[in-house]
């Protein structure tokens, strides 16, 4: 298994995430678990709202049954969403989100909490006040975010004063806006379109990871690119390189994001263990430059 460098912590970590968002869908959360970590992947990613908070006790009751310690394992959670309702960064929210987690989770600390979705009515001051006191209290060991633009993560580093070691961001082959601007720099077309405030060149200048989310995914969560008969050139490409690597086009999908040198990780959310481990395989695949760019432009991207 690949390993990256998270943020800037002198702390490797595997570069594929098993995503928990769905393990409580999936028919055997133990063999999910051992899947995962026989193949070198030991982080783990929850989130409060997931299954609205039975992911997490699932987890729990699944890792208690196999011979793995709580030490082997990196376990991030997320806070800051209220479903339907609003994003909430408030000290109390943020405070009372991971002591749920912690519950639910049984562990006494996580290894990361992200701030899920941007909250715009957010005050600094609270975020850098609850942080503070989780680090004191050793119940969180590094802090980061998700979702979040350059201006966003400064305003918070303005007051926080642990690093900011992570962002989750939707990243993939057909969700490359974050290198298509980068690419259509004094363009006037589509791609020059900036979405994000240039994340991607933030993230690398400033030693944080690249959390990609959703990576398999089209659209506003429209479905799978891999296998459907809308992209019949991507697939042709993706079973032309799985062929070259012998991998899978999964495999693929996911090598592509890990060959930038952005230090970015993969969330695979899949409960399949033949999945995990070809995932978890593809890590080590170094796609060559021209290979790189073949998947990019058969996506229907263009080169200016």
């Amino acid at each position: 298994m690949k390993q990256v460098k998270f943020g800037s912590e002198d702390l490797a970590v595997s570069s594929v995430i098993l995503g928990c968002m769905r393990i409580n869908n999936a028919k055997d959360p133990v063999k999910v678990i051992e899947t995962a970590v026989e193949n070198g992947i030991t982080f783990f990613d929850h989130a409060d709202i997931y299954g609205q908070g039975s992911c997490e006790s699932i987890f729990a009751d699944a890792l208690a049954k196999t011979n793995y310690k709580r030490e082997d394992l990196f376990i991030q959670t997320k806070c800051g969403i209220v479903p339907g309702v609003m994003y909430d960064f408030s000290k109390k929210h943020i405070i009372e989100a991971v002591e749920g987690s912690l519950t639910r989770l049984r562990v006494d600390y996580v290894d990361a909490l992200l701030l899920h979705r941007p909250d715009t009515l957010f005050e600094p001051e609270e975020v850098a006040a609850a942080f503070d006191q989780l680090a004191a209290d050793g119940k969180v060991k590094y802090f980061g975010v998700s979702n979040q633009n350059p201006g966003q993560i400064d305003l918070l580093k303005k007051y926080v004063r642990q690093p900011l070691l992570a962002n989750q961001l939707q990243f993939g082959i057909k969700h490359s806006e974050m290198i298509d601007r980068g690419l259509h720099v004094n363009m006037t077309d589509a791609g020059s379109f900036d979405h994000d405030g240039g994340i991607l060149e933030y993230s690398r200048l400033h030693d944080m990871t690249i959390q990609a989310w959703s990576p398999y995914q089209y659209g506003f969560f429209d479905g799978v690119f891999i296998d459907n008969e809308k992209f019949p050139e991507l697939n042709q490409k993706l079973q032309e390189m799985a062929e070259k690597y012998k991998t899978t086009p999964t495999g693929i999908a996911s090598a592509w994001i890990l060959r930038h040198p952005a230090n970015m990780q993969v969330i695979a959310g899949t409960m399949t263990p033949h999945r995990i481990e070809e995932i978890a395989k593809a890590s080590e695949i170094e796609m060559t430059r021209e290979d790189w760019y073949s998947v990019y432009l058969a996506a229907g991207n263009i080169l200016p």
